[in-house]
């Protein structure tokens, strides 16, 4: 497949790893952190860390739309479903995170009716369908699927579907960014010190790679935005390297053929219409962030879940048990969870990190890390 196959081509694979291997410098440790779940994914998938020499250490950061939600909001959606009887919509892996109490999906299984959705126009299309019921539709992630969601409320507001509305959970990654540099663990301890970030690629397609400019020119830290394939994380890793042995601080895009400086203005001049920013919200791992999450705008709030059901903000406490939150700060690998592939597994999630393919945990457990698998054809073989 075009734009497929050349980039997992082990030949060019085992040649950049050459590259890699032939630049380090003696002595010193290259730690980057990526910050998006594709990233986490494919690292993974592809067996990257295995390939790469010891004195590079990748991070995996706070870029699994899943993991990042904390348990307060999944004790909204619960409380939608269970106390306020809506229908409610919900993307997959969300049906399992556990709550406090709860999961969506153990409510499902208890008589809720919410139910799996590939988009939010499924939503639209169950609204439509039920016209005496409410039906709401949970929205997460990043700035990849916010504009999805907001042309969904501009096409309820089109047909004034009045039974349909959105409980908004959408992020931002610069914020995520911010967080994580911020930390005073990241800040004052070497060990935790980040040298490079490997940037999101479908985050950038929508953004641009200029909102970036800031980690260099505030932070001193370099960027790659990366694309997904094996071969373009290993580029991005290269670039990376060179950069920090140049003593160099850009903000370079390997991710060319998807990622422009602007990015998609018309998917922002959609999102820029309907929602605005929060003045905080709550990550999991991270706490209560500045200009870090989406609301709906007053010219939409008919359409807002939090305001049509009076919804508040509770707190919740995490299983002491259960490493997540310090594993979507990248100061904890998945295999320091004590939880990690004994009770916590994708088949009896304890973390969000192990519901999401792209949580650190999830990837980690299924692609060989905590158990051994065939040996495969693809770039680590």
């Amino acid at each position: 497949m075009k734009y497929v196959d050349e980039f997992r081509d082990g030949d060019i694979a085992q040649q950049l790893i050459g590259k890699i291997s032939a630049e380090m410098v003696v002595g010193r440790e290259y730690r980057l952190m990526e910050f998006c779940g594709g990233h986490t994914h494919a690292i993974y998938r592809y067996g990257i860390p295995d390939l790469l020499p010891d004195a590079i250490r990748l991070i995996h950061g706070p870029g699994c739309p899943v993991c990042v939600l904390p348990m307060s909001r999944i004790d909204m959606a619960i409380e939608l479903a269970v106390a306020h009887r809506v229908i409610l919509c919900s993307y997959g892996d969300m049906l399992r995170v556990p709550g406090s109490t709860t999961s969506l999906l153990k409510s499902k299984a208890e008589g809720a009716d919410i139910r799996m959705v590939y988009s939010v126009m499924d939503a639209l299309t169950i609204a439509e369908e039920n016209p005496d019921q409410q039906v709401v539709f949970f929205a997460i992630g990043f700035e990849t699927t916010t504009p999805p969601t907001a042309i969904a409320i501009q096409q309820a507001n089109k047909a004034k579907l009045r039974n349909f509305s959105v409980f908004c959970n959408h992020v931002l990654t610069p914020a995520a960014i911010i967080g994580i540099l911020d930390l005073p663990e990241v800040r004052t301890e070497d060990s935790l010190k980040i040298d490079g970030i490997i940037g999101p690629a479908h985050v950038s397609a929508v953004i641009g790679s200029d909102p970036y400019n800031f980690v260099a020119q505030q932070y001193k830290i370099p960027v790659v935005i990366s694309g997904f394939e094996p071969l373009d994380v290993l580029q991005s890793i290269l670039m990376l390297v060179r950069q920090l042995n140049e003593h160099r601080v850009e903000v370079e895009n390997e991710f060319t053929r998807a990622v422009t400086a602007d990015g998609n203005l018309k998917a922002q001049a959609l999102v820029q219409e309907t929602l605005e920013l929060r003045q905080e919200f709550e990550w999991r791992g991270l706490g209560f962030m500045p200009d870090s999450g989406l609301q709906i705008r007053e010219a939409y709030c008919e359409f807002d879940t939090e305001k049509r059901f009076n919804l508040s903000n509770r707190r919740a406490k995490e299983n002491k048990a259960c490493e997540c939150p310090a594993i979507i700060r990248g100061v904890k690998a998945p295999e320091e969870c004590k939880l990690f592939g004994t009770l916590c597994t994708p088949d009896n999630p304890i973390g969000a990190c192990m519901v999401s393919s792209e949580g650190a945990c999830a990837a980690h457990y299924s692609y060989g890390r905590a158990r051994v698998l065939p040996p495969t054809n693809e770039c680590s073989s």
